[in-house]
């Protein structure tokens, strides 16, 4: 009998190749054993039990979109539910999270490990489309950061962009880190003031959502970068989906979490893990994601560099998604 507890403590304290490959086996066999969809679609593969992480059966992510992914442990009424962000069009993902304490010791930990201490900085956001939508994860992580942060001047702005560029301004008086969360589209609207970001962590979070055309991610950042006068743009790579982040810094490639792994895999043959270099769609395993599946197959293409790795583009049957920029390779 595996003991939840036991896993979901472990799930920080993953330290090497050895311990993250135990650990994965260890969540798949709660998952297969707890998570009926999962179950349904390893039995449905019919392969061999895993003996390692990349053997183990990737869920397609269009399944959060029209099944319930929860543990048999625990009833959809009684547990958070994050929706992601979509266009009117779109049907959004549905992300039922039991244990909310897994969520904040995830990114807190890799905000703190990979941007800053939240203590240390004023950190400002500008998300307009995910606030207006709601049941958002990324606005519900941000929340948590900007409450850390116990300063006066962190805080949401909606459209506001002129009182955010004046808050940003008082901000950069002080001696805090300031760190600043845009939707793409919203921080292009505000690279178009002219205005001198120099010094401020911008951190993208994607998602044109129908305002603006659709870029790929290099031109983004050298407009934003022109406009904000700034050497580099963050990036974060996140999702409904996901408890787990990575961050950018100062290079195209994301650096995920300890207990985070991102495998690539064949775009003709999807149970085929590439180890060459090359191009594929992004499988991520997400020792967090305890309750629902933390072994995910997403619609993103890219390619990894060690234990780094880049996004390129999308399938081109996906839908346009909020946290993932939508772009062509």
């Amino acid at each position: 009998m595996i003991d939840k507890n036991t896993l979901s403590e472990n799930i920080f304290k993953v330290k090497t190749e050895s311990d993250f490959n135990r650990l994965a086996l260890e969540v798949y066999n709660y998952q297969y054993n707890h998570v009926s969809l999962y179950k349904q679609f390893c039995d449905t593969l019919n392969r061999p039990a895993p003996q390692h992480y990349s053997e183990i059966p990737f869920l397609p992510i269009s399944f959060f979109k029209t099944h319930q992914i929860l543990s048999d442990e625990f009833s959809k009424e009684d547990v958070l539910l994050f929706k992601s962000s979509g266009t009117t069009k779109s049907i959004r993902s549905h992300h039922y999270i039991a244990d909310v304490n897994l969520y904040e010791d995830s990114f807190n930990k890799t905000f703190a490990n990979q941007i800053t201490e939240p203590k240390s900085a004023i950190i400002l956001a500008l998300l307009p489309n995910y606030i207006e939508q709601g049941e958002s994860s990324l606005v519900y992580m941000v929340d948590a950061l900007i409450q850390q942060s116990e300063d006066d001047l962190s805080g949401f702005y909606l459209s506001d962009i002129d009182s955010l560029i004046e808050v940003i301004e008082q901000a950069k008086r002080t001696k805090k880190k300031v760190v600043l969360f845009g939707v793409s589209y919203a921080l292009l609207d505000l690279a178009e003031k002219k205005i001198d970001l120099s010094g401020v962590i911008v951190l993208e979070t994607g998602g044109m959502k129908g305002r603006r055309k659709e870029m790929i991610k290099e031109e983004l950042h050298e407009v934003l970068c022109e406009g904000l006068n700034l050497k580099h743009i963050y990036s974060e790579y996140g999702m409904t989906e996901l408890l787990s982040q990575g961050y950018t810094n100062g290079t195209e490639y994301f650096t995920p979490a300890p207990w985070m792994k991102v495998l690539i895999r064949d775009v003709n043959d999807p149970l085929h893990i590439r180890n060459d270099g090359k191009t594929g769609g992004v499988n991520i395993i997400d020792l967090a994601n305890l309750y629902s599946c933390s072994f995910i197959a997403t619609d993103d293409l890219g390619v990894q560099n060690h234990n780094k790795f880049k996004i390129l583009g999308r399938f081109d049957q996906s839908d346009i998604r909020g946290c993932n920029l939508l772009v062509n390779s």
